[in-house]
């Protein structure tokens, strides 16, 4: 009895490698979101997670809450991302100016 083995073919190395971002949350979108509100949200009440309930990512906000912004490693980077203009909302879109 021969069994016969699938053969696949092997990766090569020079395949490009395909990066996926963060998906877009599902459900209804509402409208844009403001980048100041983001910005002040996460300055004055950054360590409760409120710039994160308020772009649409709740469950980072949960735990942003939790671990009061992580004792203030994850405050201090989300502002600095928040500010930088490169945190974009739960539905992959850039914040309002």
């Amino acid at each position: 009895m021969t069994t016969s083995k699938s053969k696949t073919k092997p990766k090569s190395d020079s395949e490009p490698k395909v990066r996926t971002g963060p998906k877009p949350k599902a459900g209804p979108v509402p409208g844009p979101k403001s980048w100041r509100v983001a910005l002040l949200l996460s300055l004055f009440l950054g360590f409760f997670g409120a710039d994160r309930f308020y772009i649409g990512r709740t469950r980072s906000g949960i735990a942003k809450l939790l671990t009061l912004g992580c004792l203030g490693i994850w405050w201090l980077s989300d502002l600095i991302l928040i500010a930088s203009e490169y945190r974009k909302d739960a539905w992959c879109r850039p914040l309002q100016h």
